[in-house]
C-alpha cells in the first residue's frame, strides 16, 4: 500500500485539469485514419466524477467552470454549455458519493457511467433549447462510450487522492 499523497489544490485541481485539457486538444487535432476520426470523449466529466468522490471542495466546482468555459471556446459551443454539464454532473456524483463509498470497482464505474449520461442528456437538452433542433442521437451515443471508457482515469485520480485528507476518513 502507497502512502497517501498531501492534498494540495495544485496536485489534486491542478494537475488533472491540465491533463485533461491536453488531452482535449490533443483528440481535438482534426487527424484522419482510414477516412475515421479520433473520438471526442469528454475528458473533463472523469474530473467532475473524481473530485467529488474524493472529497467535498469549493475549489473543484471553479475549476470545473474553468474547463466548461474552455471546453465551450475550443469547440465552439455556446459559452456556459459544458460548464454547466460538469456542474451538473459534479453535483450528481455529489449527492451519490456517500452511496458510493466503500463500492467496488465496477459499482462506481456504473455511478460514473450515470454521471457522465447525466452531463450528456444536460448537454443535449440545452442545445436542444438553444437550436431548437435536436441534436443527432448516434454521435451522442458514441461520445457517452468514448467517455465512460475513460472510468480508469477517473479510478486512478481518486485512488491517489481519497485517503489524503484525514477529515473526510
Amino acid at each position: 500500500m502507497s502512502a497517501a499523497r498531501p492534498l494540495e489544490p495544485w496536485r489534486w485541481l491542478g494537475v488533472p485539469m491540465l491533463q485533461v485539457l491536453a488531452a482535449t486538444v490533443l483528440f481535438g487535432i482534426p487527424l484522419r485514419a482510414f477516412n475515421l476520426q479520433l473520438p471526442e470523449p469528454v475528458f473533463a466529466i472523469t474530473l467532475a466524477f473524481a473530485w467529488a468522490v474524493i472529497r467535498p471542495s469549493v475549489l473543484a466546482p471553479f475549476a470545473l467552470l474553468v474547463v466548461g468555459l474552455f471546453l465551450d471556446l475550443f469547440w465552439g459551443g455556446p459559452l456556459g454549455l459544458w460548464a454547466i454539464c460538469l456542474l451538473i454532473a459534479y453535483g450528481v456524483a455529489l449527492a451519490g458519493r456517500t452511496m458510493m463509498a466503500g463500492q467496488n470497482r465496477l459499482i462506481l464505474w456504473a455511478w460514473y457511467s450515470l454521471v457522465t449520461a447525466t452531463a450528456l442528456v444536460s448537454g443535449y437538452l440545452f442545445v436542444m433549447l438553444d437550436s431548437k433542433s435536436s441534436p443527432g442521437l448516434i454521435p451522442m451515443a458514441w461520445q457517452f462510450l468514448a467517455t465512460i471508457v475513460l472510468y480508469p482515469y477517473a479510478q486512478r485520480l481518486v485512488d491517489l487522492f481519497e485517503d489524503a485528507d484525514v477529515r473526510f476518513r
